[in-house]
């Protein structure tokens, strides 16, 4: 494993003080009790506030809706993919044998969480400012333009603007269940407006799935209560 730690520093710039970190980055739940899926939760919200500060320089013109959707488009799983992808996490992942078997290495949802996970992992070893660094770098051969705000909303942007427009507190995403076997598992997501005492749920095959589910649920209860 060292050598293939070796390569991801060089191809992310960075060098590790707690190589451990970059190792429990690169491992899925199938592999090992320490796994790296706390890692993607922590990367999830740094890859958010280093989109947003990329896009807020950027497009300084574009209100909070639009920048909201682009942002959107940038950190949706399909993005995420192509970049990981790119920095050639698909050999190097550590899986366990039936994920193996079934092609996890190959699939979106998991080099997506992959790579959130390197991003959690480099805020950990060293620090806000070179994993901001690392977005801005990784994201730098992606076309970004007021354009983009064209494209379709997903169900959790949607949802997050139709409360932001009432001034309600964004929804809070919580897993619920992990079902099924390690290779082939589906998340039972659960979303709450605790402003409104609601709370739906959804079914995804990775948790960004499930919560995007959840979101889609929730904005249909939101638009019947307003009937």
């Amino acid at each position: 494993m060292s050598d293939d730690i070796a390569i991801l520093q060089s191809r992310l710039q960075l060098t590790f003080g707690e190589p451990a970190l970059l190792v429990r980055a690169l491992t899925h739940r199938s592999f090992s009790a320490d796994h790296n899926e706390r890692l993607e939760f922590l990367g999830d919200s740094v890859l958010n506030l280093a989109v947003s500060d990329m896009l807020f320089g950027r497009l300084s013109s574009l209100p909070e809706g639009d920048l909201s959707r682009i942002r959107a488009n940038l950190v949706k799983q399909e993005t995420l993919h192509q970049l990981a992808v790119d920095l050639g996490l698909s050999g190097l992942l550590r899986l366990g044998e039936g994920e193996m078997r079934s092609g996890g290495q190959k699939r979106p949802s998991i080099l997506a969480d992959a790579l959130e996970a390197i991003i959690g992992a480099v805020y950990l070893d060293a620090g806000y400012e070179q994993a901001k660094v690392l977005v801005h770098r990784l994201f730098s051969g992606v076309e970004i333009t007021p354009q983009m705000q064209a494209g379709a909303k997903d169900p959790k942007t949607e949802l997050q603007e139709w409360l932001q427009a009432r001034k309600m507190h964004l929804p809070i995403y919580r897993v619920v269940a992990t079902l099924g076997a390690a290779h082939k598992q589906t998340f039972d997501v659960e979303c709450e407006v605790s402003e409104l005492q609601l709370v739906e749920r959804g079914i995804g095959n990775s948790r960004r799935a499930g919560e995007q589910s959840a979101a889609a649920a929730m904005l249909q209860s939101l638009v019947g209560r307003a009937k």
